[in-house]
């Protein structure tokens, strides 16, 4: 029997990409809106869950060490940042300076925004008499949080548009998903962020890397993602 053809029309990455980056503001200024007046009910989950992770790496001495190991090396922002700076570099040597200076303007902006959000809020960080590591100013948002999705979300991006081979995708995305994860279990479990810290980081970063893609692909000129 025959069928006819239906066409479904589909959305265009940038408008996609634009209704995602409305959800996940929405999110992210209630989440900030939460903690920025100390609602009760987060704070006090925040405390449950701070107080768990801090006894089981307390206990747990060996992957505590480890943790360590992944936070301060492996998922620390500088070396996120160092890996979008190699990307940056090998797109500008082959002459795709559009999206090499996408790329280094969204993760400056990403920055600027992090630093931003962590002097006006200046929420304290957890405080413990055993400490089993330590970290640096304000607490909120996760800057090892925001980055990791940020970084991660734009060269997964950057994947897409060179038109990636399924498998290495596949890969990358599994890798990209468990650095993301990872990453907020870490500052949790070391004790240096609350629960909240870690979602509003990945809240965040999502969103500028929603909003990346969205002035990327309806930038002058652009309508869909090219592959220069």
């Amino acid at each position: 029997m025959y069928s006819a053809p239906t066409d479904t029309p589909t959305r265009p990455p940038g408008a996609r990409a634009a209704l995602i980056a409305a959800a996940l503001c929405v999110l992210s200024l209630l989440l900030l809106l939460l903690v920025s007046l100390e609602w009760g009910p987060l704070l006090t989950l925040d405390g449950d869950i701070a107080r768990t992770t801090h006894r089981w790496a307390v206990d747990e001495s060996g992957i505590t060490r480890v943790s360590r190991i992944l936070t301060d090396w492996v998922w620390d922002p500088w070396m996120m940042r160092a890996l979008c700076a190699v990307v940056v570099i090998r797109l500008a040597l082959r002459g795709a300076w559009r999206p090499a200076l996408w790329l280094t303007g969204t993760c400056a902006v990403g920055s600027a925004l992090q630093q931003g959000l962590k002097a006006a809020v200046d929420r304290p960080r957890p405080v413990w008499p055993d400490p089993v590591d330590s970290a640096h100013y304000a607490a909120f948002p996760s800057g090892h949080a925001m980055t990791a999705v940020l970084v991660c979300g734009l060269l997964l991006w950057v994947l897409h548009m060179h038109g990636a081979r399924p498998a290495l995708w596949r890969a990358c995305l599994v890798l990209a998903a468990l650095s993301v994860v990872g990453v907020g279990v870490t500052r949790v479990w070391l004790g240096v962020h609350w629960a909240s810290d870690v979602v509003g980081g990945w809240l965040l970063g999502a969103l500028m890397v929603a909003l990346a893609i969205a002035t990327y692909t309806y930038g002058p000129g652009k309508r869909t993602p090219d592959a220069t």
